[in-house]
């Protein structure tokens, strides 16, 4: 069993809850729109990371970090990039890596919307973007998805309002 913390478009604002939130986290996963380096360092140091760079992030961290996160964890394929879209209205580059690779958990930022969906004609491939944990964007409440995965299973999801974005 592997516990997740899962938060996308933090635009370098890093709320202190999020160490409370993911204290029991076995890895902590960003979804893009870090933001800083510095916010990126700071959970490094807390939980092992696995991130993806976003559309405002720097030269810096667009050379540490991939557009595509690819992993295998507790038998799941998990996809994990910025920009994607929902099913059926995948953004044009996510469609056309979609027919070509399977995933199990696709993971996006990017709308500042927590989502999460089944995608029916993907062998019920589950997408989820936790929204927002940032303070900058057109969302009213910042969020993070918390989750367990287990033997090819996604359980215990949770999402986790941190608060008005002007707090």
């Amino acid at each position: 069993m592997l516990k997740i913390g899962l938060l996308s478009d933090t635009h370098g604002f890093l709320d202190p809850q999020i160490f409370t939130y993911f204290a029991n986290c076995d890895e902590i996963w960003h979804a893009g729109d870090i933001g800083a380096v510095g916010l990126l360092t700071e959970l490094q140091t807390f939980k092992p990371i696995q991130a993806v760079f976003g559309n405002i992030d720097g030269g810096e961290l667009r050379q540490e970090l991939p557009l595509d996160c690819w992993l295998e964890r507790e038998g799941l394929t998990i996809w994990m990039t910025h920009i994607g879209g929902y099913p059926p209205k995948y953004n044009p580059r996510v469609r056309k890596i979609l027919a070509d690779r399977q995933a199990s958990l696709f993971i996006c930022g990017h709308s500042h919307i927590l989502k999460v969906v089944k995608d029916d004609e993907r062998d019920n491939m589950l997408c989820l973007n936790p929204g927002a944990a940032g303070r900058h964007g057109f969302h009213k409440v910042r969020t993070l998805l918390r989750f367990q995965l287990n033997n090819g299973k996604v359980s215990q999801l949770e999402a986790i309002e941190l608060g008005s974005k002007s707090n």
